[in-house]
């Protein structure tokens, strides 16, 4: 069955007692017992939730793991997975990832003396450098934020099994409709659900997807001990917008790849980074991994002094941080996302004073250039 169908499926069949084609937000604390010592399964929402439970089996479905797991945003999700981690233990970790990320692994991790190694991962030679005898996992992003680099996530995945380390995949930016890390390998994916999943910029989540069973079962233990477990109000919310991810993400993609060749052709633009984009490095690694190559789209200006033009002066385009909802949303990641990485590492990447990221809509695509050439325009 394809991703699609599965996806507008999710919580269909849930309530068969009164056949309601949507899953019911059971906004509940607790539950009743039957009788002493007796369950009906559910006995306290921080435990198991039924709405929840039916994102929970949904993400699982479409990714194609053992069970999945719903948190109360996407760094709750990675916190929690953290913990799988021991005193001393190392992970190699994508070195151009999103900024809140860094900040949760070098701000609080590292102080309970968890250790990261941050390197190039669509260099999966450079990742196997990076491998000490304490390593015990790798985390990456399929399509790093902001640059949009590609992960080989097939072959860093070979590379951890033969290591016996675990392999974590960000998969934020392509979602199950356009990659299945689990199918190439992957032990765990996880997702902010606030951006694409969810869709509508409307509710903050965080998915994860468990392909080992045994290995599920430790993650369920540290998400009901900790309780950072996504309500069922914002869990019915996720089912709602999963349920168009892949109509949304056709169109995104489409308009994506129509504003990153504009771009590309603008005299006021040095440099676009978007995957579908011929001669982008990791293109054909994508072709052979994915089914799309995302709606996100990267790309410096000739000159700093058009970053504040184009954050203010467009007009359908919002000056916002997030992404993957269906209004088009631009930011500057230097000084709003990527703000907590230091300065000489942001440098280094190229996530500079003149670098802005696209996350592309639903929006007629044309609408969209136009947006941004008159807001080009208006700074000559």
């Amino acid at each position: 069955m394809k991703i699609t169908t599965q996806a507008v499926q999710i919580g269909l069949q849930w309530d068969t007692r009164t056949g309601a084609v949507t899953v019911p937000v059971y906004q509940t604390a607790t539950f009743r017992h039957p009788g002493l010592g007796q369950s009906t399964g559910y006995d306290y929402t921080r435990t198991g939730n039924p709405t929840r439970q039916a994102l929970e089996e949904g993400i699982a479905r479409l990714d194609g793991g053992a069970r999945g797991f719903a948190y109360s945003s996407g760094m709750a999700a990675i916190a929690n997975l953290l913990l799988l981690f021991g005193k001393g233990e190392h992970l190699i970790v994508t070195e151009d990832l999103y900024g809140g990320t860094y900040r949760l692994f070098e701000k609080v991790f590292r102080q309970y003396d968890l250790d990261f190694t941050y390197v190039d991962t669509s260099d999966i030679s450079a990742v196997e450098r990076a491998v000490r005898p304490e390593t015990r996992g790798i985390f990456v992003e399929s399509l790093t934020n902001p640059l949009l680099k590609v992960a080989d996530v097939r072959g860093l995945a070979a590379l951890c099994k033969e290591r016996g380390i675990l392999c974590i995949v960000d998969n934020t930016f392509l979602t199950p409709y356009l990659q299945r890390p689990l199918d190439l390998g992957a032990d765990i994916t996880i997702y902010s659900a606030t951006k694409y999943l969810a869709g509508h910029n409307d509710t903050v989540a965080g998915l994860v997807v468990v392909k080992d069973p045994e290995l599920a079962e430790k993650v369920y233990f540290l998400q009901n001990s900790v309780g950072a477990v996504l309500g069922p109000q914002d869990s019915w919310l996720v089912i709602r917008g999963m349920k168009t991810l892949g109509v949304r993400l056709d169109r995104q993609q489409q308009n994506a790849r129509k504003i990153a060749g504009w771009l590309s052709g603008h005299p006021r633009v040095k440099r676009v980074y978007y995957p579908g984009l011929k001669g982008h490095p990791g293109r054909d690694t994508l072709c052979g991994q994915a089914g799309g190559f995302g709606a996100m789209v990267a790309f410096e200006v000739a000159d700093h002094s058009l970053v504040e033009r184009l954050l203010l002066k467009t007009r359908l385009i919002s000056f916002a941080e997030s992404l993957g909802g269906v209004e088009t949303l631009i930011t500057f990641p230097e000084v709003q996302t990527h703000a907590d990485i230091l300065p000489e590492i942001r440098a280094r990447l190229g996530i500079n004073n003149v670098l802005l990221r696209l996350s592309v809509g639903i929006e007629d695509a044309d609408d969209l250039i136009a947006d941004l050439a008159q807001a080009f325009k208006g700074e000559e």
